[in-house]
């Protein structure tokens, strides 16, 4: 298959469709973490999708959800400008949403009802929401996937989640306890290794190739 990541700087999923033996390009303002790469755009994927779209078979993408998401909701009401800041960034998840593409996932964290009033207008159905424990990951980050025409992950390496209050449950909680600084939300947004090689195995699988060759 041909599979296209968008909003994708580290490189862990496209990665991992690669070793499975599919065409996958990455895509983000930013530079690929591991250095120069020929299978990087480094752009505005608008770009990449324009005209191009239907070279495809599958898109995955990870738009920024700083003004979507549920644990910044408050910001809408504190800071002036946000409400439009709310408006492109669901623009633009819906831009995702409506490409020629056959297979198509879109990533983000829980949403506040704002951002869930605005997409429900394009029809996005109800997203699976995974954590990244359920795939051999020792951490807690529940994340939401609308899928078109793909189907739900399946677990693939459950691990027992530790106990609330101890230092186990708190390393397991690095992501929410990151420190501010300049990359902390680069850092916060990465793909879990064990979720992006789930879907390279699950979406990549012999009987969706089948389906597109």
């Amino acid at each position: 298959m041909k599979v296209l990541v968008a909003c994708e700087s580290s490189g862990r999923v496209r990665h991992e469709f690669q070793k499975a033996g599919h065409t996958a390009w990455s895509c983000d303002l930013k530079p690929n973490e591991m250095g120069h790469d020929l299978w990087h755009y480094q752009c505005d994927v608008r770009e990449v999708l324009s005209g191009h779209a239907r070279k495809f078979d599958l898109l995955i993408a990870h738009p920024d959800c700083t003004y979507l998401t549920n644990s910044g909701v408050r910001w809408l009401h504190e800071k002036e400008g946000r409400w439009a800041k709310l408006e492109e960034a669901a623009r633009f998840y819906a831009y995702l949403w409506s490409q020629p593409i056959p297979r198509i996932c879109i990533e983000n964290p829980v949403m506040h009802r704002h951002a869930n009033t605005m997409l429900s207008l394009i029809g996005l159905p109800k997203r699976q929401f995974v954590q990244p424990w359920w795939f051999g990951d020792p951490m807690f980050k529940c994340t939401g996937y609308a899928l078109k025409n793909l189907p739900q992950l399946v677990p693939t390496n459950k691990l027992t989640p530790p106990k609330a209050g101890t230092d186990e449950h708190k390393a397991w909680s690095w992501v929410h306890r990151c420190p501010p600084g300049p990359d902390r939300a680069t850092i916060r947004s990465r793909t879990p290794v064990g979720i992006a090689r789930a879907m390279a195995q699950q979406w990549g699988g012999a009987q969706l190739q089948s389906e597109v060759a």
